[in-house]
């Protein structure tokens, strides 16, 4: 997937050198990767948080669970 977006933004890029690249087309392309950037790094967050979660759960758990071998 990286070679073939570096392929086209090579060609882009070549585009745009020649005079070929619509700045307007160009934006539009920025704003629309932004956007996804945007909504992965908020699944990414809420992902996170999740696992914070569940790790906060299984480490009292344990601690609980430690409680009770304590006392063999």
């Amino acid at each position: 997937m990286k070679k073939a977006m570096d392929w086209v933004l090579e060609k882009e890029q070549d585009a745009a050198k020649e005079c070929h690249a619509k700045p307007e087309d160009v934006e539009k392309q920025i704003k629309m990767i932004e956007e996804k950037k945007a909504t992965l790094e908020k699944k990414y967050q809420e992902d996170i948080g999740e696992f914070e979660h569940i790790l906060n759960r299984l480490h009292a758990i344990k601690a609980q669970s430690l409680k009770c071998h304590v006392k063999d």
